[in-house]
């Protein structure tokens, strides 16, 4: 299927984070753990008025919680979209989690929904910073050049996507004839925001949980997505033998 695709996209949920055993900042013990630390739960410490109002209380969460992520490799399931996009198969991936794991797999034409937090800028100035700036600059990172409290590339609880990034994302799924939509439900938010511009009839649906509305993919596969992938991956170099 995807040799004989001419454009193919994958969306990519939370069960790709999950199954490479990302930190769950919003579920469960982790949740009640960092409310009890910091006071409030990650909605509020994430949102944009923490940022605004509790900056210190914010990038101490941010620098402790969320960029800790960083100590841990991207898991095989984005190596293989690096890979298929390598070999020429998968055209660009579009995600909703801010951990810039396709990108530091290796994959390069990636659009991040919800920004990621690899990249920092002034919002005064536009000066760009990197992710060691922001974990080596103590208690509030400021701009170097006009004093800015920076902020990182994220759309923080409070805020809308950028009407811009939602219209490339909705752009590439309308031009693919192949949509691989990876650990994720279609009733999900990612897949209710951008499946309805899929014009195609090879929409594959791989989770490993049923669901209801599994009916409405063209395929669906109940298997972990790097298991999938990686069968993809092998019938697309048996192919090109």
């Amino acid at each position: 299927m995807l040799r004989e695709s001419n454009y193919t996209v994958a969306l990519s949920g939370y069960g790709m984070i999950a199954e490479n055993d990302y930190p769950a900042l919003r579920d469960g013990e982790v949740s009640y753990e960092i409310e009890q630390e910091y006071g409030l739960c990650t909605e509020e410490l994430l949102h944009c008025s923490c940022f605004n109002n509790r900056t210190e209380l914010f990038y101490q969460f941010y620098c402790k919680e969320v960029l800790s992520a960083l100590d841990k490799e991207p898991g095989i399931g984005f190596q293989l979209l690096a890979k298929m996009e390598e070999l020429g198969v998968l055209q660009s991936v579009i995600t909703k989690r801010i951990f810039g794991l396709p990108e530091r797999a290796g994959c390069k034409h990636v659009i991040n929904l919800h920004g990621n937090i690899l990249t920092n800028s002034c919002p005064h100035c536009g000066e760009s910073y990197n992710v060691d700036y922001i974990k080596n600059s103590g208690r509030i990172p400021r701009c170097e050049k006009c004093g800015t409290v920076i902020r990182p590339d994220i759309i923080l609880f409070g805020e809308m996507v950028d009407n811009r990034v939602m219209t490339r994302a909705a752009a590439e799924v309308e031009k693919a004839d192949v949509l691989l939509v990876l650990g994720t439900q279609l009733h999900s938010n990612l897949c209710a925001q951008l499946v309805k511009y899929y014009q195609g009839n090879k929409l594959v649906l791989v989770k490993p949980e049923e669901h209801f509305s599994d009916k409405y993919a063209d395929y669906v596969i109940h298997e972990r997505v790097d298991a999938t992938l990686e069968k993809m991956l092998a019938e697309v170099l048996l192919e090109g033998q």
